[in-house]
């Protein structure tokens, strides 16, 4: 089968398309036919930190596909069900927080493989209202937000959420997510374009990044910041989010040392809180407010498995507007490559 494998140099230049062996599922798991992935910053991240020495890798955790294949002991997934794959592994329960997540793309084989191999509790109906690219989109991103909004931020009908730097996957769930939850959403861009965007996905104000926020908002407190920026803006949620207001922190994209004075935490008694990825409860949960809002992922764009890389390069420049998607099977092939009549 055809998979992007990562290997022998650090960053993209270690990434290529090659042959690997089919998966054959063992007991408790499953083998999914990858139709569609999402690229996240993760996979960035994680190729810019191997070394020449380490293993292949499969990058991406982001996939949905057809299940073709359940090993022993398996029950509540058969062949031919379409699903989308949880790529956060051995988190049940959202109160069992561990110490670091176990992903899929890294340590462990991801979703950019025509045959994916994962355990049979990661594979989860696909909503049908979502085409492939749509439904790939989901995982990582939407579980995400998801936490970020309800889990950690306590997000109720009628509050105002800030969220900086529109544009990215979790950032554009979290407006969508949060719209449908019943919240007023004002997001941040440099860019004019990705501002239209969030508009034209129903937030209610788009800010320019560098304008006075306090001045915009005219008066209306935030209740909750999600920030996925980092130090860049993090010394100005202090103007705009009220007292007793609530700061979720779910990124790093400019950097990770902040510095702000105590004061403006606590004589306004603000909760700065984090968050990552998200638990199998959580995700569950995730798609069942997806369904049931008919919310549909914004895809920025759909790349062939062969141009994986140019994919990456978009998303490491920042832009994309919503999710970066590969289309890694082949309809009319069969699994492990071979043409079908």
């Amino acid at each position: 089968m055809r998979a992007a494998i990562h290997q022998g140099h650090q960053g993209l230049t270690g990434l290529e398309i090659t042959e690997i062996p089919e998966p054959v599922p063992g007991p408790g798991q499953v083998t999914v036919r990858i139709r569609a992935a999402g690229l996240n910053h993760r996979d960035l991240f994680l190729m810019d930190t191997r070394g020449t020495g380490d293993p292949a890798l499969v990058p991406g955790s982001d996939g949905a596909g057809v299940v073709t294949a359940t090993g022993s002991g398996v029950t509540g997934v058969r062949e031919g069900d379409e699903v989308v794959v949880n790529p956060t592994l051995n988190w049940e329960r959202a109160a069992d927080v561990p110490a670091v997540p176990d992903i899929l793309g890294g340590p462990s084989d991801g979703t950019l493989a025509e045959t994916l191999l994962i355990p049979a509790a990661q594979a989860h109906p696909k909503p049908p209202h979502l085409t492939w690219r749509q439904a790939a989109a989901l995982p990582l991103s939407a579980v995400t937000a998801y936490r970020a909004l309800f889990t950690r931020g306590g997000l109720r009908p009628g509050e105002h959420v800030l969220i900086p730097g529109i544009g990215g996957g979790v950032a554009t769930f979290a407006l969508s997510l949060a719209k449908a939850a019943g919240a007023r959403v004002t997001v941040t861009s440099r860019q004019a374009d990705k501002r239209a965007g969030a508009l034209a996905l129903g937030a209610d104000r788009a800010l320019e990044s560098g304008s006075d926020w306090r001045a915009e908002l005219g008066g209306d407190p935030v209740d909750l910041a999600l920030d996925g920026v980092g130090p860049a803006v993090f010394q100005r949620y202090s103007e705009v989010v009220r007292p007793g207001g609530r700061v979720v922190s779910f990124g790093a994209t400019s950097g990770d040392e902040v510095r702000l004075p105590l004061r403006s935490l606590f004589f306004p008694q603000h909760a700065l809180l984090g968050t990552s990825m998200g638990s199998a409860e959580e995700f569950r949960d995730m798609l069942a407010f997806v369904d049931r809002h008919r919310i549909v992922p914004v895809v920025d764009g759909a790349h062939p498995l062969a141009g994986v890389v140019g994919a990456y390069e978009r998303m490491a420049a920042g832009r994309q507007f919503g999710k970066i998607v590969v289309e890694v099977a082949d309809p009319a092939r069969g699994v492990g490559g071979a043409q079908r009549a």
